[in-house]
């Protein structure tokens, strides 16, 4: 799963000594370097940069693949692209990096399957003078990679708990959660934002049901399921991402009760967004793993040529999507969804 894919006709390119600081995307904060970046790639080769994601089969990491491809091309970089073997894959990842640093890459973008776990390796990489760009899911500590392009996962929690807290109204509810898996803060905030959009803390008795998915549609079925044995009238349901959600829908089919369950999610893309148009799903909020991904290579590339050090944290935007607004949640249509989906 290790790939490369290499520029045809790479351009010198100087390294100079860089003084000012500059923005990248308008909210990141640079620091400057005393001295241009030497690349591992040397002074006249192609900028070399790596991309590995949680796995390559999710249509996230896809679309966000597509952006580094295109970021790659527009700027004369030679990419080379990897990823787990499955959602939690840390061991692969590993792997995967550790080669990556060997082949020579001037950076690696990485969206971590273990937020804490990766952090040793990222940490070895960086002492070689790679610089470490997280995507969509921040490390364990946020300092363990030099930078970090994501969605306020948070916000998107807290979005969608805000919205299924009004369409439920007024009343108890009986909410199941469909997480993600342990170790991985992406699921940590996007639940915790969940939960705060819709006025609970974990431990309230309205949570009927707590089951981790690894953010897979069967395991989503799966997960469903056994909720519904635990607590048969559930009527709102959080799920981790879309594929999650669909797994819920189709279990909550099964038992006839799809219409009168509030189903929402996390994502955007344009498979989810089409389920909200459906009704199969009641809202998601949208990121954009393609500008992710993007920006990403933009930033390593800036880096090389004139030392400019990334750092910090930039937010690459959310929005709740739905074609049922609630009052006092604000949020675009599927027409909307579609045209912008993981873009």
């Amino acid at each position: 799963m290790f790939q490369t894919r290499r520029s045809p006709r790479p351009r010198p390119r100087p390294r100079t000594a860089a003084v000012a600081a500059v923005s990248v995307a308008g909210v990141l904060l640079l620091a400057s370097c005393g001295e241009g970046a030497k690349g591992s790639s040397g002074d006249d080769g192609p900028v070399k940069v790596g991309l590995i994601t949680k796995t390559d089969t999710n249509p996230f990491f896809v679309k966000m693949k597509e952006g580094a491809e295109r970021a790659a091309k527009s700027n004369d970089v030679e990419l080379s692209t990897a990823a787990g073997k499955f959602d939690g894959d840390n061991e692969g990842q590993v792997t995967a990096l550790e080669n990556m640093v060997a082949a020579g890459v001037d950076g690696v973008l990485i969206t971590p399957n273990d937020s804490k776990a990766i952090v040793p390796a990222l940490e070895r990489a960086r002492a070689k003078g790679v610089v470490v760009i997280a995507l969509d899911t921040p490390t364990e500590p946020e300092k363990a990679s030099d930078a970090l392009f994501a969605t306020d996962n948070f916000k998107a929690g807290e979005l969608i708990g805000a919205y299924a807290k009004a369409r439920h109204g007024a009343g108890k509810a009986k909410i199941a959660l469909l997480n993600l898996a342990p170790g991985v803060s992406v699921g940590v905030l996007r639940r915790d934002g969940f939960l705060k959009g819709y006025g609970i803390k974990e431990n309230d008795p309205q949570v009927v049901c707590a089951q981790d998915t690894g953010g897979d549609q069967a395991k989503g079925q799966t997960a469903m399921e056994n909720c519904l044995q635990k607590e048969p009238d559930i009527d709102v349901v959080y799920s981790i991402n879309e594929p999650a959600g669909m797994g819920a829908h189709t279990a909550l089919k099964a038992k006839g009760r799809a219409d009168d369950v509030l189903i929402v999610s996390v994502d955007g893309g344009c498979t989810g967004v089409k389920a909200v148009r459906s009704g199969a799903l009641a809202a998601t909020s949208q990121q954009y793993p393609l500008l992710m991904a993007s920006k990403g290579v933009e930033a390593v590339v800036s880096h090389v040529k004139d030392g400019t050090k990334v750092s910090g944290y930039t937010d690459t935007g959310v929005t709740l999507v739905t074609d049922e607004p609630a009052a006092g949640v604000t949020a675009k249509d599927t027409a909307y969804g579609l045209d912008n989906c993981w873009g």
